[in-house]
């Protein structure tokens, strides 16, 4: 009991303690942790010394070299982490509604995020300066949590039950070829003769290898494809199907220029896949005020703004 009615009346310098415990225990050096907090060596001994009196653990091993963290201090680590990001979390739900400030870790994939998320971001930071943005493009869906990511901004479905998922433009993807491949090797009548076409093979953040599953007029189906050549990059693949080397599946904002200038045509035209675009974060960030902000910035221009993405009006669609 007389710990923690000394911890309840102390709880500014408790939650200072476990900042300054958490970066002695990912420096593992009192004098590193000196260093970034700006106070001295001997002050973080006495601080990490009262805190481990407070919770009645050994949470360091001292020798002269170096400070290794003992397994009650690996334990305590993660709850001081858990408590500080519930801390924060709460800060930023009620904080910076108007003028967010801090940091954003944004993740999304290759082609999204070069022609439509990049820009968007930018006019997001000329709005509000207070934020700092770090993009990541990226051909596979990031860990939120364990890379420590904001926000993933991602194309399909969501299947993660610990994430949530905010959608930001319905969309879907579509078979297209160029004319000369279709010319040469004739248009499929039915989605079961594509496994007799060349199918260029897009490896997405989100797609089984080689199986395409599209919803037509007698609900979804499935056909297994192949194809002389795949890749990861969306880019890559388009530009093969452009060549007339195949048939493409992808989203139909992807290749909406390519439908509208005749470059590509579509294939089997009532079958598509449905294929939003979402922006997902974390339980444990999804109230802060500067994701919100984010978010609802880049719903408005991917759906509207100047990068929006093209999903309805599309020649042959």
């Amino acid at each position: 009991m007389k710990t923690q009615s000394a911890l309840v009346a102390n709880n500014d310098q408790f939650l200072r303690d476990l900042q300054l415990f958490c970066i002695v225990a990912r420096r593992s050096s009192f004098i590193a942790a000196a260093t970034e907090t700006g106070i001295s060596p001997a002050h973080v001994s006495k601080r990490i010394a009262m805190l481990e009196t407070s919770l009645g653990v050994k949470l360091f091993m001292r020798t002269t070299r170096r400070v290794s963290i003992t397994s009650d201090g690996e334990a305590a680590f993660q709850w001081a982490q858990k408590i500080l990001d519930d801390v924060q979390g709460m800060a930023d739900a009620f904080t910076g509604r108007d003028d967010p400030r801090g940091l954003l870790r944004i993740g999304t994939s290759l082609r999204l995020g070069r022609e439509h998320v990049s820009p968007a971001l930018m006019l997001l930071r000329h709005r509000h300066p207070g934020l700092e943005v770090w993009l990541e493009l990226l051909d596979r869906r990031v860990d939120l949590v364990g890379e420590n990511f904001d926000i993933d901004i991602r194309v399909g479905e969501v299947l993660e039950p610990h994430l949530i998922a905010h959608r930001i433009v319905e969309s879907y993807r579509v078979l297209a070829a160029a004319p000369a491949y279709l010319e040469r090797r004739g248009a499929p009548k039915t989605l079961a003769e594509l496994a007799q076409h060349d199918c260029l093979l897009f490896r997405g953040r989100d797609q089984r290898f080689g199986v395409w599953r599209l919803a037509g007029p007698n609900g979804e189906e499935s056909v297994k494809v192949t194809g002389p050549i795949a890749s990861n990059h969306s880019d890559i693949v388009r530009q093969w199907a452009e060549q007339g080397f195949g048939i493409v599946m992808s989203s139909v904002w992807d290749i909406a220029s390519s439908l509208q200038n005749g470059t590509l045509v579509p294939v089997l035209p009532a079958y598509r896949q449905r294929a939003d675009v979402w922006a997902v974060t974390s339980a444990r960030t999804s109230h802060s005020a500067k994701i919100r902000v984010c978010i609802e910035f880049l719903e408005q221009q991917l759906t509207s703004g100047p990068y929006a993405l093209v999903t309805s009006g599309v020649a042959g669609l």
